[in-house]
């Protein structure tokens, strides 16, 4: 996990970004003693909290898209 001074953090926005992404997460230190973790948003299924009236587990939904792509 990479640890950056809130200086070299701001100068170097982009590369604590993609640290974060990597690592999971990017520790910042400020000069009066605050520390802050910088952490990726992991994104969520888009089934995720869908109800069907159907008992369709997710991994056939995902085989019938992928199906529906290949013959179009």
């Amino acid at each position: 996990m990479l640890v950056m001074t809130f200086s070299e953090a701001r100068q170097n926005f982009a590369t604590a970004l993609d640290s974060s992404k990597k690592d999971g997460a990017v520790i910042i230190k400020r000069a009066d003693g605050s520390v802050f973790k910088i952490t990726p948003e992991i994104p969520k299924s888009p089934f995720e909290g869908i109800k069907t009236l159907a008992d369709i587990k997710k991994e056939e939904i995902f085989l019938a898209l992928r199906e529906t792509r290949e013959e179009n």
